[in-house]
């Protein structure tokens, strides 16, 4: 019985939900098509150039066997820092420099290709999900605080937190570490053959697509979504009541909306604190919990990877709240230690032309690079480990 009403409640909710959703659509026709245009233009001009080209490579890197190759050689350096195998290196590299959801379709790619245990894959999907550089210090650091700095101080902050997570959830699951979810994972078992260039290239150009077309539904969708939610008077609403009660904090109604914008969705969020430039550590606090905790948006972007994969999504939504909980305090104290002595938007304004200056070439080829000193700093770290082995080994 109980049960049942439940479940009269659950979809009575659902049908009022979706008749106030119809509703507003035809009350405020023109601000949603103009909302949708918006999003449209997003994906066009960022999601698509920005996303494709690593997933297309994600999708390489696994389906050739690179990653199993790689896994070899930084297996000393990512199985005592996170528990997991070094075939997972290529997600947290390409987690860093991809931006969002690069790093959990890697992750997922991964774990269907038999190259990691449903365990470690759980445990990648706390951590190494993160925004890209590209973002961070175009649009957060000279878009928002005009400040090449702080986009290099939010940068540092996202990635220790990142870590920091990974730390946490290497503990995640121990007791199923033995238990393989598939032959291919048991111990010892044959890894499957690497598929032809032609054929793997065909398959990641097909899914990458349709990953990405997936995406910018999502953004365009939430776009709609947050202008609908403001119109209404829904988050302006919910800000002075969030205020009122930590108003004797100084979180008043304006921060309260500005984080609510942010935990739907991350870039409209930190477009609000481009006006509070004045507040520069809560500024930065606030900036770094919405890069860490990436929005709505971006984790229904992750669901949809997740949904058919049988993975846990437990361990991907408390990871981001603990990254995002962990940024706003690294970054709120690092500001304080860091203090600049003139206004940010006066002290580094010449900066922003030269940022928006850059192509999409430009960056893509810095953050490759950025890449190849990552890998190659690790696999030094790794020979290094195995070396000091044999020399114990010999003694």
């Amino acid at each position: 019985m109980r049960r049942l009403l439940q479940g009269r409640v659950y979809d009575t909710v659902v049908c009022l939900s979706l008749l106030v959703a119809v509703a507003a659509l035809v009350i405020f026709p023109q601000d949603t098509v103009t909302a949708a245009k918006n999003g449209l233009n997003l994906c066009l001009n960022v999601i698509i150039p920005s996303l494709f080209p690593f997933f297309v490579l994600s999708a390489l890197t696994v389906r050739l066997g690179i990653a199993r190759r790689f896994g070899r050689v930084l297996e000393p350096v990512m199985r005592p820092l996170f528990n997991v195998g070094g075939a997972c290196s290529t997600a947290f590299v390409l987690g860093f420099i991809g931006g969002y959801p690069v790093g959990a379709k890697t992750v997922i790619n991964l774990y269907e290709n038999g190259a990691c245990t449903k365990t470690e894959a759980e445990r990648m999907l706390s951590f190494c999900n993160n925004s890209g550089p590209a973002f961070i210090f175009g649009v957060v650091g000279a878009g928002i605080f005009s400040s090449s700095s702080v986009g290099l101080l939010l940068y540092l902050v996202h990635t220790l937190a990142s870590v920091c997570v990974g730390l946490v959830f290497r503990f995640w699951g121990r007791d199923r570490d033995k238990r393989r979810s598939t032959a291919l994972m048991a111990p010892g078992a044959p890894a499957p053959p690497p598929s032809k260039f032609t054929g793997a290239f065909v398959e990641a150009v097909t899914s990458s697509f349709q990953t990405t077309l997936n995406i910018c539904g999502f953004v365009i969708f939430f776009t709609v979504f947050i202008k609908l939610l403001f119109l209404s008077g829904l988050v302006p609403l919910l800000a002075s009541g969030i205020g009122a009660v930590f108003a004797p904090f100084g979180f008043d109604k304006v921060w309260a909306e500005r984080l609510l914008t942010g935990f739907i969705e991350l870039t409209s969020g930190v477009w609000t604190l481009s006006g509070a430039a004045g507040s520069l550590p809560q500024s930065m606090a606030m900036a770094a919990f919405m890069l860490g905790w990436a929005g709505l948006s971006v984790h229904c972007q992750v669901l949809s990877f997740i949904g058919g994969s049988g993975l846990s999504v437990r361990t991907y939504i408390c990871g981001k709240f603990l990254q995002a909980s962990l940024s706003a305090v690294f970054a709120y104290f690092i500001s304080r230690v860091f203090v600049f002595k003139a206004a940010t938007a006066v002290y580094y304004a010449e900066q922003v032309k030269s940022y928006a200056m850059v192509d999409f070439v430009s960056a893509l080829l810095t953050a490759l690079c950025g890449c190849g000193l990552l890998i190659v700093l690790f696999v030094s770290v790794a020979r290094r480990s195995g070396a000091r082995r044999k020399r114990r080994l010999v003694r």
